[in-house]
C-alpha cells in the first residue's frame, strides 16, 4: 500500500484527506459504480475481487438517541442488540438515512468511517482483526479505501466488538 502524496490529498475526498493528513498508509481502488446495484458492499466486492469478507460497510445506527457508526462485513449484517451492548446502550436501530447523511456530510452507499463531518462513536466488527487489510469506502459511492484495521479504529477511536452476524 502506498502513501498518498500531497498532490494526490487535493483532489480527495474527506476521508482520504484525513489518512493523508494523518500520515496513514493506504490505497485507493475505484470502480464503475451501478446505481441498479441491490448492494453497495457486494457491488464493491466484486469490482475489486475481494473476499465479501474483507470489505465492510459502514452503517449508522441510533443507539438509546445517539448515533453511532458500525462497520461491519458487506457479507454478513449488522446484529443491533450487539452493538448496543457494545457502546453500554440498551436499544438499537438503523438511523434515519437523511440523518446519517446529514450528520457524516456523506451520502448513502457512500458513508466512509473516517472524515465525517462530525466524529461519531464507532464499532469495528472483531473480524477484522483477522486480515491484514480491509476495505471501507472512501466517501463516495464506486470508490474505496483499503488500510490495516488497527489504522481504521486508531483513526475513528473505534472499538473492537463482535457487532456482525453471517
Amino acid at each position: 500500500m502506498a502513501k498518498k502524496s500531497r498532490k494526490q490529498q487535493s483532489g480527495g475526498t474527506p476521508a482520504t484527506v484525513a489518512l493523508t493528513s494523518a500520515g496513514t498508509a493506504f490505497t485507493v481502488h475505484s470502480y464503475a459504480h451501478d446505481p441498479s446495484s441491490p448492494s453497495y458492499g457486494e457491488e464493491a466486492a466484486e469490482a475489486l475481487g475481494v473476499p465479501p469478507d474483507r470489505v465492510f460497510k459502514t452503517l449508522v445506527a441510533d443507539v438509546d438517541g445517539e448515533l453511532v457508526v458500525a462497520v461491519v462485513p458487506v457479507a454478513g449484517s449488522l446484529d443491533l442488540k450487539a452493538l448496543a451492548s457494545a457502546v453500554g446502550g440498551k436499544r438499537a436501530a438503523m438511523a434515519d438515512p437523511a440523518a446519517a447523511e446529514r450528520t457524516t456530510g456523506y451520502v448513502r452507499g457512500g458513508i466512509s468511517p473516517l472524515g465525517q463531518r462530525k466524529r461519531l462513536r464507532t464499532v469495528l466488527d472483531a473480524s477484522a482483526g483477522a486480515h491484514p487489510t480491509i476495505c471501507v469506502s472512501a466517501g463516495r459511492r464506486g470508490l474505496e479505501v483499503e488500510l490495516s484495521p488497527s489504522d481504521l479504529a486508531a483513526l475513528t477511536g473505534a472499538a473492537l466488538a463482535p457487532i456482525g452476524r453471517g
